[in-house]
Formats: C-alpha cells, structure tokens, sequence
C-alpha cells in the first residue's frame, strides 16, 4: 500500500524539480519518486563495469570465499 510522506523543500529546489518534472511531462510527486528510486538502486547496486572489476580480482574473490566459509562454520564474530 501507497503511503504519503510530507517534504519541506527550500524554493529554490521545489522550482528546479518542477520544472524538470514538465520537462519529462510527470507529476512533481511522480518525479520526486523517480528520482529517489534511481538514486536508491544506484546506491545499493554496483553497475556492469565495478562487477568486472569485482570478478576479475582475484585476491579479493579469495577473501570473500574464506569470509563465507568462516561464516558457514560459525568462526568469528559478526558486527
């Protein structure tokens, strides 16, 4: 379910995403929501090129398969 939130904004801000809310013909509340979401899933996921780099480094592939198996086993402490 839909929930509202209120959103104090400085006029200045209000009026540039107005403005580019018309721009790509929404609703102010519409892109307010957009935005936030794209900015959201930038955030928590990594894009093709950083998953490259992730993939191809070796050392740090290593790490991470002992950090699971220490975790599979119930060594260390998790903060």
């Amino acid at each position: 379910m839909s929930k509202t939130v209120t959103l104090r904004l400085p006029d200045q801000t209000y009026e540039r995403f107005r403005i580019l809310a018309q721009r790509e013909n929404r609703s102010l509340s519409n892109f307010i929501e957009t935005a936030a979401s794209r900015y959201v899933e930038a955030d928590q996921f990594v894009d093709e090129f950083e998953m490259s780099e992730i993939e191809t480094n070796t050392e740090l592939n290593r790490s991470l398969k002992r950090g699971i198996k220490n975790a599979k086993a119930g060594h260390g402490r998790f903060v």
